[in-house]
């Protein structure tokens, strides 16, 4: 489905290139690009190497000004035991198509594998499933720490500006609840809520848009 102007990103939150983002490249290039170095395994990047010989430095704490990640209110709206799933479209829904994708990190800044993140947010229209599952759903994090999730762009909520729920927990540790925000929003500015460091990273892709978000968390 075609979005229109209102759809077009606005800058993301993040400007330049912070320590987090160099080790969220190279987790997503693969174990070639990750080499462990420092006490007790800590992360630490290859293109930190400054000469031939020279030991690794590992990577310091995961601070990008938003370390861990703000916590939100749950709102009146969160219903357990979702089902297992990475796409909240149900069959025929129309809306503007939305990908949601991003890593799980540890204060440490290691990507933490099997983090459950469960999600649930407004229809296109605004409105929210509280009988069914409708745009609810949980999902793990691989064992690279990564997650993708399929979606439609939430509609607008009275009182709020557009935004998806989230809790995140890493296995046995405790469960962060808190809310995702599109940059660029009229409403953000009057809503709150809203929190600017919990932004996404939002720009058209294909027919509709393409979001991501890396959680940091107490583990």
């Amino acid at each position: 489905m075609s979005h229109t102007d209102d759809d077009q990103p606005a800058p993301g939150r993040r400007r330049g290139v912070s320590r987090k983002s160099v080790l969220r490249a190279a987790v997503a290039a693969g174990p070639a690009a990750v080499l462990v170095g420092g006490a007790a395994g800590t992360p630490a990047l290859a293109r930190d190497r400054r000469g031939a010989g020279e030991q690794l430095a590992p990577t310091p704490s995961c601070d990008d000004g938003d370390d861990p990640t703000p916590p939100q209110t749950e709102g009146p709206y969160f219903k357990p035991y979702s089902p297992e799933r990475d796409s909240l479209v149900p069959p025929g829904t129309p809306g503007t198509p939305l990908v949601v994708s991003g890593y799980v990190f540890g204060r440490n800044c290691a990507p933490l594998a099997h983090v459950l993140l469960d999600w649930w947010q407004a229809d296109p229209d605004g409105a929210y499933d509280n009988t069914g599952y409708r745009f609810r759903g949980h999902q793990y994090t691989d064992g690279r720490g990564a997650f993708r999730l399929t979606t439609l762009r939430p509609g607008l909520y009275p009182g709020r500006t557009r935004h998806l729920h989230v809790k995140v927990q890493a296995p046995y540790r405790p469960v962060l609840t808190t809310q995702l925000y599109f940059p660029g929003e009229p409403r953000n500015g009057t809503d709150a809520i809203f929190d600017s460091r919990l932004l996404m990273d939002v720009r058209a892709e294909g027919r509709g848009l393409a979001g991501s978000f890396d959680f940091v968390v107490n583990a």
